[in-house]
């Protein structure tokens, strides 16, 4: 079975959307008082450049890794997580997630996605 090409603007929101959570992400690590070598150490990454790739948007936090990115952090996994997957997958947390009340979820640690981008693309 072939995969379709993505379109240009679904691939565009993608783009922005990663950099969105690089920049969550650097904020996150910024807030916490840690250098990017300093998380990578504390994740078990090998190399800190991987950090550096993420908050520029050119990589992602790999699902089995972000609890311990979140405890790195001093975030809450589930609202780690939860952040994430809007940025990522933001047609998945749309399913979810649109139409729950969404509990104790303070604006810095959710990060500035509007919910209806995925549906423009």
């Amino acid at each position: 079975m072939s995969r379709t090409a993505m379109n240009p603007a679904k691939a565009a929101l993608t783009k922005s959307l990663r950099r969105e959570a690089g920049r969550w992400l650097k904020t996150a690590r910024e807030a916490a008082g840690l250098t990017q070598a300093e998380l990578a150490e504390k994740t078990g990454l090998r190399y800190y450049t991987f950090v550096s790739q993420v908050e520029n948007g050119l990589g992602r936090v790999p699902i089995e890794a972000q609890a311990v990115w979140a405890q790195s952090l001093g975030l809450d996994p589930t609202q780690f997580a939860r952040t994430l997957l809007r940025y990522y997958e933001p047609e998945l947390y749309r399913l979810l997630f649109d139409g729950a009340v969404e509990q104790s979820e303070p604006a810095e640690t959710v990060g500035p996605v509007v919910a209806d981008r995925a549906a423009q693309a």
